[in-house]
Order: C-alpha cells, then structure tokens, then sequence
C-alpha cells in the first residue's frame, strides 16, 4: 500500500497523492489549506482538507485570526467572527458561501439559536446548504459556537 507523496506548491497549500487502499490505483489528490486569515489550528488538525474536488473545513470558533484572541462578548459577534473565519478558508480554497453543500453548527445553548441563525442566513443569499444545528454539552474553549463546512470546489478550481 502507497501512502503519503507530499509537495508542496504554494505556501497556503500542500498536495499529497493517495492511492486506493485495495491496489485498484485510483489517484486521489489531498490539499492542506491553511490560511493566516482564519485563526491557526489549536490541535492536531488543518483548518481545511480538499479531497475529490470538494473541501471538508474543521469547525471554526470565535478565535481572532490577528490576536489569537477568543471573542465572547456576544453570540452575535462570536457567530460574525466564526463566519468571517469559515469565509477565509473558503477564499484560500477558491470558493464562497455559494460553494456550500453541508454546514453542521453546534451551540453550548440552543436558546441561541435564533441569533446564530440571523448571522450565520446573513452570509447565503441564494442556494443555501443542507445544514444541521445541535446543542452539545461543551465546546473547544467553552465556546457558544462552532460551525463546520463542506464545499464544492468551482470546476475551474479542481
């Protein structure tokens, strides 16, 4: 089995080839993005993969990408400031709110689900995702907030 073949094309991106594990050899291609726009991962984890054309984002909180500083002040700010992160990933990887297929959110409250939903409807005008919101007992940092992402690349970006 065939693992692991790294290049790396741009500093925002890495390339790694995968073959399927069954030795049908079915080139897969898997970039890392990462950008300094979106706060910098707290673990071990990238803060988007892109597969097969589609882009898998690991879920953003209210980290400020500039201070590392988390924002708390209110779930209104906290839930701008995680969108405003997810669309910098979506930009490095060449997409927009339009590209996206699924979003899960997950609040430490569901009491704020009507202020998360005003912000996070704010950034869909037309061609709105599958989505799924759920109340969880605890987040990273004991946070309110945190969403994840699947796009589809734009063709010309696959």
């Amino acid at each position: 089995m065939k693992f692991h073949t790294v290049t790396l094309t741009d500093p925002m991106v890495i390339t790694t080839n995968y073959w399927n594990f069954r030795n049908h050899s079915i080139p897969m291609k898997k970039k890392i993005i990462q950008t300094k726009e979106a706060p910098a991962p707290i673990g071990p984890y990238n803060q988007a993969v892109i597969c097969n054309g589609l882009l898998f984002m690991s879920g953003q909180i209210a980290i400020d990408p500039n201070t590392g500083e988390l924002v708390l002040d209110t779930v209104i700010d906290e839930t701008t400031l995680v969108m405003n992160n997810i669309k910098a990933i979506l930009a490095t990887a060449g997409c927009g709110f339009d590209d996206v297929i699924k979003c899960s959110i997950f609040l430490s409250d569901m009491n704020n689900f009507n202020a998360v939903n005003e912000v996070y409807g704010s950034y869909f005008t037309s061609n709105f995702p599958a989505r799924e919101c759920v109340e969880v007992s605890v987040l990273p940092k004991n946070v309110n907030v945190e969403i994840s992402v699947i796009a589809a690349l734009p063709e010309h970006n696959q």
